[in-house]
């Protein structure tokens, strides 16, 4: 049988130690800046998928307008709706093309109602106009 005395056994030395705490210093802040990253990137996501709801709901109302109404689609329009508890800011343009009744819808979203350059969305379509 094997017996320890006291002069024999080990322990951790105040090195170790030292140097155990630098690497949890640095790996720490290392890892909590990966997790803010990905939540910044989770949110970008989730305010990307918003915009794109709401320039696809824009787009439709645009093509149910120009159906029942015959109403021209060219030049601009802006406006803005409330989706997912936040309001979001529209900006539409109508152009002809080539092709006569045939008109490029574009629509633009973001959050800021002052910054049109500054967009989460675009979404492109295009709508026939009856001519009847």
């Amino acid at each position: 049988m094997v017996t320890m005395n006291s002069d024999s056994a080990k322990g951790f030395t105040l090195v170790e130690v030292m140097v155990a705490l630098v690497i949890v210093a640095i790996a720490l802040p290392a890892l909590l800046i990966s997790v803010y990253r990905q939540v910044d990137g989770t949110a970008y996501l989730r305010d990307k998928l918003v915009a794109n709801w709401v320039a696809a709901n824009k787009m439709a109302e645009i093509r149910l307008i120009s159906s029942l109404n015959s109403k021209t689609l060219e030049g601009k329009n802006s406006g803005s709706e409330e989706m997912a508890d936040r309001e979001w800011f529209w900006w539409a343009k109508g152009e002809k093309t080539t092709v006569d009744n045939f008109y490029r819808m574009t629509v633009t979203v973001g959050s800021d109602a002052d910054n049109e350059s500054n967009t989460l969305i675009t979404l492109v379509g295009f709508v026939e106009k009856d001519s009847g």
